[in-house]
């Protein structure tokens, strides 16, 4: 089975940055819409980030900012304190990128590398 999204869009707001032990987790949502005619369809993506890719989006992404994630969706699940079941679905991204225009950037290239897994490229 296949779980992968890619999702280009921008930031609702500015990107939370914590640290969960030694390692960081950034969350934050993105907005994807279209137009026709004059019905407009969104979605809004609840989106977390670990390590260096989490890094990367709080260092150079801000709100309203248009980013690309790539990563995979799961369904999250809890009680409320009433005891009603919730449920919410989230992207787990393992890169990022920049997109839109490069004043959106702030002076950033559009093809700057995308933030890669925590791993050691062999060829580096």
């Amino acid at each position: 089975m296949v779980n992968l999204m890619v999702l280009q869009g921008r930031l609702t707001k500015e990107p939370e940055t914590k640290t969960v032990g030694d390692v960081s987790l950034c969350s934050f949502t993105v907005v994807w819409s279209e137009k026709y005619k004059d019905k407009e369809t969104q979605l809004f993506m609840d989106c977390q980030a670990w390590r260096g890719t989490a890094d990367f989006i709080s260092k150079y992404f801000t709100k309203g900012q248009e980013i690309i994630v790539v990563g995979k969706c799961h369904t999250e699940k809890w009680q409320d304190k009433d005891g009603n079941n919730r449920s919410n679905i989230r992207m787990t991204v393992d890169t990022a990128n920049f997109a839109g225009t490069k004043s959106d950037n702030a002076g950033e290239s559009r093809f700057t590398p995308c933030a890669a897994p925590d791993e050691e490229l062999p060829f580096i």
